[in-house]
């Protein structure tokens, strides 16, 4: 989808710096990208436990070293 978009300059070029992503199109893509997974986890932070029906996911077993 193409869009304009007013940017800061500043926050776009820390952003640039921080990530070393050299293309406006892909630090827009990964910020957005981190804000839905922050508030994905937000949400499911906020459910807390809420479905009664719910099982635990079976565990992984660390290897027992051999010897």
């Amino acid at each position: 989808m193409r869009t304009t978009l007013n940017l800061n300059d500043d926050l776009v070029r820390d952003a640039q710096k921080i990530t070393r992503l050299t293309q406006k199109t892909a630090v827009v893509h990964a910020g957005l990208k981190a804000l839905i997974a922050r508030e994905a986890a937000r949400q499911l932070a906020e459910m807390g436990g809420s479905d009664q029906r719910a099982k635990a996911g079976p565990r992984r077993r660390r290897a027992t070293p051999q010897g």
